[in-house]
């Protein structure tokens, strides 16, 4: 069973940055495509940035060039840093995993919440 551990939210101004972390336990973690996603209120949740096994990102087109994904299969962890944040970046951020066999992500952290202030 995958646990996930994400941390490192909190309530910023616009234009700062911000890295959330997530712990991977329980698999292999090398074999796992990672992603963050976020929701905020009233809307749907929505895939922010993903990494596959081999180091390839994806980001959205919202978060292109100010977020950036990356992950260390040495310690198990996948790294979201956040520049230029703006107030529409907040939500809660949630880390998940699907194994490279599968299509959808069925592994889920708690979520962090990020507050961006104008």
């Amino acid at each position: 069973q995958v646990e996930l551990s994400e941390s490192g939210g909190g309530s910023v101004q616009a234009g700062d940055s911000l890295r959330l972390s997530c712990y991977f336990l329980g698999r292999t973690f090398s074999l796992y495509v990672m992603a963050w996603f976020r929701q905020a209120p009233g809307k749907e949740r929505e895939l922010v940035a993903q990494i596959t096994s081999g180091g390839s990102t994806y980001e959205a087109d919202s978060v292109k060039g100010r977020f950036t994904l990356s992950r260390d299969n040495l310690k198990n962890t996948v790294y979201l840093q956040m520049n230029s944040l703006k107030p529409e970046d907040s939500a809660i951020y949630y880390c998940a995993a699907k194994h490279i066999s599968t299509s959808t992500y069925g592994d889920w952290g708690q979520g962090t919440r990020v507050t961006v202030s104008s």
